[in-house]
């Protein structure tokens, strides 16, 4: 059976999806934004959407019974590929090896114009 896993200390749903799905011991976290969850901004700039974003990634697992450390593959949509080493950078402060596998992509444009969007696979 699958489980919603949802937790007001990370940004809601902007549709009918789940923040997260659990099932056979496997986290599924829909693609995050970097919206403050208290004040429901999204800030200009690409480090505090992509710190927003990693914040709110660890509070869904921690409310799944969590750690990034549970975290097997990360997909990563940038509006800017320019950004990659300033991802690379913020990343590295809160993953540590060995690294989950990852894919990094830019796009057209991500949902409300924010700068990336996140999404990852947790296994306990």
């Amino acid at each position: 059976m699958m489980q919603a896993i949802t937790t007001p200390r990370a940004p809601g749903a902007f549709g009918p999806y789940s923040q997260a799905v659990f099932k056979n011991g496997m986290l599924f976290i829909s693609g995050q934004l970097g919206f403050d969850p208290v004040t429901d901004i999204m800030p200009e700039s690409f480090a505090d959407q992509a710190n927003l974003i990693i914040n709110g990634l660890k509070e869904i697992l921690k409310a799944a019974g969590m750690s990034l450390s549970h975290v097997v593959k990360v997909t990563v949509f940038l509006d800017d590929l320019d950004d990659f080493p300033m991802l690379n950078e913020i990343y590295a402060k809160h993953f540590t090896a060995p690294y989950p596998a990852r894919e990094t992509i830019q796009v057209a444009r991500i949902p409300k114009n924010g700068k990336l969007e996140i999404s990852l696979i947790a296994m306990k």
